[in-house]
């Protein structure tokens, strides 16, 4: 393995027009207008979310150590980020020791080919898949079947989203956009054999997929899995999950191909202790997860026989040279930003555009799959998907300062973009304010602006080329008498000198009291 691959001295050259799921055909506030009429979501959504905090709030608030906990997992995945080529390397070295073979990909292309390969060398036309964000940002899914291979969700809520040929909205819950009612419809179109009768019961919902899904564990032989952790002490890989399926994927099959992002590595087996506790809380409001699965390269006669580990980049060494940006790799995927952001809640995550929604996709989206200056380049616009308001930061066990984050990639985007309407405004505010008398006569021209102003004293809509200023936000409308005009009247006079005499009474009284 090259250090080069690792971004060591540089990065590896990226396509400015990213790769798999990365990059939306829309820029956010356009998307999000859309979503945003969408009443049905928007209410499938707030229980969805809600429910998920209240859930998280009572088990991170019985721990007497929570806090300590999340430094921990901060000061852990700092610490692997600085060390990211020597753990990648004895990750691959620990992997192959114990019979795994370990591929390096570049970007998605490469990912996608390298799979699409090894696949096709079994034999095997079909393959079933635990949940997995790398696939998702790589387009996995669409590549296999474009080469005549039928890839097979078995995640329930990542089974729900393939059925609909949709996209998920949520880095956890895939399917959050969806209600019971819309899912019955789903698997009755969908799900060859279902009983016609087929209610909206949760369980019953759940047996009609389970039913499903049982043929193709039992006669699959190749499985792809992501990887929640991979562990450079021992090779170890670990996926995490609530349903059991991916159990099934990991263990039943002859082949498994796992797809990792190269930042998901750990160092040491004892780490698990702190993001085992740390992730299920964070993520569904549990105290752990109900399956949790380790493996370590292959065993003969257990499990599968043919193990295959692809260390995916795909611009995250990119994100790692960024000084400041590389701290946006240190996300574990718990989504626990997604479910306290106002934004996300009301906008959904289609609206993003990208594998990864929410706060945390607005960091690293831009990262990943570059982000450019240009108007109609749909990731310019993800790090303004946000209010500010910092309940992410809160929220996230490994402590990223995602609002920070989205402050430094604005000031990244306005550096890129070059001479602007907003860059000129602020030049010529400048020039003004320096001089008192054109500052005087522009404020007496600003006061021309009142007849831009609804019966409620503001403007809504500013003409060309300040009308994205307007397209957000309301301004208030110049008041009748500037600041200047009212102190140079006789009542402004008069109140200015009865407030200094106010001041000079009071500091009377408080040097009495200090005298005294």
């Amino acid at each position: 393995m090259s250090s080069t691959f690792l971004g060591m001295p540089a990065p590896p050259p990226r396509s400015p027009y990213g790769t798999g799921n990365l990059r939306g055909d829309r820029k956010f506030p356009r998307a999000a207008h859309d979503e945003l009429r969408n009443e049905q979501l928007r209410r499938n959504l707030g229980r969805a979310t809600r429910t998920i905090r209240a859930k998280r709030l009572d088990v991170t608030g019985e721990l007497p150590d929570w806090e300590a906990l999340r430094d921990a997992g901060s000061a852990i995945k700092t610490d692997t980020m600085n060390r990211l080529p020597e753990l990648l390397e004895q990750l691959e070295r620990k992997v192959t020791e114990r019979g795994g073979t370990v591929h390096w990909a570049r970007d998605g292309a490469e990912a996608n080919e390298i799979v699409a390969r090894l696949v096709e060398e079994t034999g095997s036309s079909d393959v079933i898949k635990v949940k997995s964000m790398a696939t998702q940002e790589i387009g996995l899914n669409e590549h296999l079947e474009s080469v005549g291979i039928t890839p097979y969700e078995t995640d329930l809520a990542e089974l729900i989203v393939q059925l609909a040929h949709d996209k998920p909205s949520h880095i956890l819950v895939p399917a959050i956009h969806r209600n019971r009612d819309e899912i019955r419809q789903i698997f009755l179109k969908e799900i060859p054999g279902v009983d016609p009768g087929l209610d909206n019961v949760p369980a019953h919902l759940a047996a009609a997929a389970r039913a499903y899904l049982r043929e193709k564990f039992m006669t699959t032989e190749v499985a792809i899995s992501g990887a929640n952790f991979g562990i450079a002490e021992t090779g170890t890989l670990s996926v995490v999950e609530s349903e059991g399926n991916g159990r099934m994927c990991l263990t039943m099959p002859d082949t498994l191909i796992t797809v990792m992002g190269i930042e998901k590595v750990l160092p040491r087996h004892q780490d698990l202790e702190v993001f085992l506790q740390l992730l299920p809380r964070s993520s569904t409001g549990e105290r752990m997860n109900p399956y949790t699965s380790l493996w370590t390269g292959v065993t003969p006669g257990d499990g599968p026989q043919n193990f295959h580990l692809v260390l995916l980049d795909n611009g995250r060494t990119a994100a790692l040279a960024d000084r400041i940006g590389r701290e946006a790799l240190n996300c574990i995927r718990c989504s626990a930003c997604l479910n306290v952001c106002p934004v996300y809640e009301r906008t959904g995550g289609h609206a993003y555009g990208s594998t990864y929604p929410g706060p945390i996709g607005a960091v690293l989206t831009p990262q990943l799959a570059g982000m450019h200056a240009a108007r109609n380049d749909p990731n310019s616009s993800l790090p303004y998907a946000s209010s500010l308001c910092g309940a992410c930061f809160d929220a996230c066990p490994v402590k990223i300062d995602i609002p920070s984050l989205l402050v430094e990639l604005r000031h990244q985007n306005t550096e890129q973009a070059g001479v602007t309407a907003e860059k000129l405004a602020m030049r010529a505010a400048a020039t003004v304010m320096k001089h008192p008398k054109l500052f005087t006569a522009a404020q007496k021209g600003a006061g021309l602006g009142r007849v831009l102003g609804g019966r409620d004293g503001r403007i809504s809509h500013l003409p060309p080329p300040f009308d994205g200023w307007s397209d957000s936000r309301d301004t208030a409308a110049p008041p009748k008498q500037t600041f200047r005009s009212w102190l140079a009247s006789a009542e402004g006079a008069a109140t200015m000198r009865a407030a200094a005499d106010e001041h000079r009474r009071n500091e009377k009284d408080r040097k009495k009291e200090e005298d005294a």
